[in-house]
């Protein structure tokens, strides 16, 4: 009898997935349906973490714009092989954007599609059921595979023990700094005056020979942080003046 084999349809996860699945909570007092935190910077986070992909393939660059602005354009001849990649790629090698006009074409269709993915790969279980018999909930379930604590764990390694993150984590992080959802992983990830800082450090730092993507996920926490949105990142006053302890 021939092994029942399934062999994927994805290549490996991107940048964004891993956001994404970080960004799941299973285990929220919404666990009934599951939430992902941050929606209200989610799109140009994903967007983000897309355009960070990019940069650390080398397909992307960011360029100064008038005014103090940062551009981004595409590298010509160099697009990605994985469709989500490939789309923003198409649409940056048109001529070089606005970082937040990049980020406002990007970001809009990624969550769907990302968590079609997450999905796909078995990540996250998904469903549905009525609320009040009425109305449709989509539910959402961690699929059992692991991956979401480990990258829980990676992040923690660096925020929490001071690892030196290689450019696709420190990417990772910076993103999450800057979309503001930090406070929501304690208490593995505790919101800390520590933490801040090195979550801050990350987001502001250079990062050797894969710059670009750290840049770029730079940039975006940079951007969000100036709209206002993502005001949870500042250091609490109580913790900015002594040692560091657990949040709540």
């Amino acid at each position: 009898m021939a092994e029942r084999t399934r062999e994927p349809a994805l290549g490996p996860a991107i940048l964004a997935e891993d956001l994404l699945l970080v960004l799941f909570q299973p285990e929220s007092p919404a666990r009934d349906t599951g939430v992902v935190v941050g929606e209200s910077t989610l799109s140009d986070v994903l967007a983000g973490a897309v355009l960070a992909d990019l940069g650390l393939g080398r397909q992307v660059r960011m360029l100064p714009g008038g005014g103090g602005s940062t551009m981004v354009e595409a590298v010509a001849h160099r697009p990605p092989t994985d469709d989500i990649l490939r789309s923003a790629w198409d649409y940056l090698a048109a001529g070089p954007k606005g970082f937040q006009a990049a980020l406002a074409a990007i970001g809009p269709a990624l969550r769907g599609v990302l968590l079609d993915r997450l999905v796909e790969r078995g990540d996250i279980r998904r469903s549905s059921r009525t609320a009040l018999g009425l109305v449709p909930v989509e539910v959402l379930e961690d699929g059992g595979t692991g991956r979401r604590a480990e990258l829980l764990s990676a992040v923690r390694s660096v925020l929490v023990e001071g690892v030196e993150p290689q450019p696709r984590l420190a990417a990772l992080a910076a993103l999450l700094s800057g979309s503001g959802t930090l406070p929501q992983f304690g208490p593995g990830i505790p919101w800390t005056a520590s933490v801040i800082a090195r979550a801050k450090r990350i987001e502001q730092e250079n990062g050797g020979a894969e710059a670009a993507a750290e840049a770029i996920a730079r940039t975006v926490a940079s951007a969000i942080d100036s709209t206002g949105m993502a005001a949870a990142t500042a250091v609490p006053k109580q913790q900015s003046h002594g040692p560091s302890g657990s949040a709540g």
